[in-house]
């Protein structure tokens, strides 16, 4: 059976335990380390699962590193991995783009742990690793990522549209960024997509609503998403995916990268 990108809580109930299906946490932030579905193992981006020798906060390892770490959680060649999170449908999209990417078949828990409880869902602690290392093999899609001069290229050329998930004041450089030495505002020539709008009470808009958000901000462009540090861009590049859309990747830097006061980078503000 085919796993589709997004399950339900009721879903995951009824298949928790089968053979091959991997269960990750990819809560971060004040979310990470908690009590969590049982069996799940956890993916940290915040520590092992993203790089820390870049001027990015979520930057994707290299594929060698990657499969080292898809290995000490367990995972073979051939398991199908849901990822789910604290918050709802936030970091766990990032999970599951950077294991499509990977060429592992990855799904996203709609809702999230608090879906999981609220259907019924019992939840004990996270594990770390896997009792005994898998054998997966990456398999690694070159377009899944871009970097900065990709992203300036295809808004120069208008080969695709830059989504931004972060919320609109922070697009709009109304409100402050969260991280220190980066400036507000946004890329030139990109739009306002925050991926909150796409969700209700954590859990994915209807696919019709998806499909009518993203082909409102998009049109029929190839699209870029970008965020803050590479996470919610994922959301927008999930929602895209379930609208049909394969022609989505995600600037993994984001602002982390392009914001940074000394990147060189043109900053526009306002809408």
């Amino acid at each position: 059976m085919t796993l589709p990108d997004l399950v339900s809580a009721s879903w995951l109930a009824g298949h928790l335990g089968d053979p091959g299906l991997v269960v990750v946490d990819a809560s971060v932030g004040a979310h990470r380390g908690a009590d969590g579905i049982p069996g799940a193992l956890r993916f940290d981006l915040d520590g092992a699962m993203s790089r820390h020798d870049t001027t990015g906060v979520h930057d994707m390892l290299d594929p060698a590193e990657f499969e080292e770490r898809l290995r000490e959680l367990g995972i073979r060649d051939g398991d199908r991995v849901v990822a789910y999170d604290a918050q709802g449908v936030f970091s766990s999209a990032r999970a599951w783009w950077m294991l499509e990417a990977a060429g592992l078949e990855a799904a996203v828990l709609d809702g999230g742990l608090p879906e999981w409880t609220a259907a019924g869902g019992t939840t004990q602690p996270t594990g770390g690793r896997a009792e005994q290392a898998g054998d997966v093999t990456v398999r690694w899609r070159d377009d899944a990522f871009v970097g900065a001069d990709e992203v300036a290229r295809a808004i120069a050329s208008d080969e695709a549209v830059v989504l931004d998930a972060r919320s609109f004041d922070r697009f709009a450089g109304i409100a402050p960024e969260p991280r220190a030495g980066l400036r507000g505002g946004h890329i030139p020539g990109s739009v306002s997509l925050p991926f909150a709008a796409l969700e209700c009470d954590g859990r994915l808009q209807e696919v019709g609503c998806l499909a009518d958000r993203i082909d409102e901000a998009a049109g029929d462009a190839p699209i870029i998403t970008t965020c803050g540090s590479g996470v919610t861009a994922c959301v927008v590049a999930l929602a895209a995916t379930l609208a049909g859309r394969d022609d989505v990747r995600v600037y993994d830097g984001s602002w982390s990268d392009w914001g940074r006061a000394d990147s060189g980078r043109p900053v526009d503000v306002g809408d």
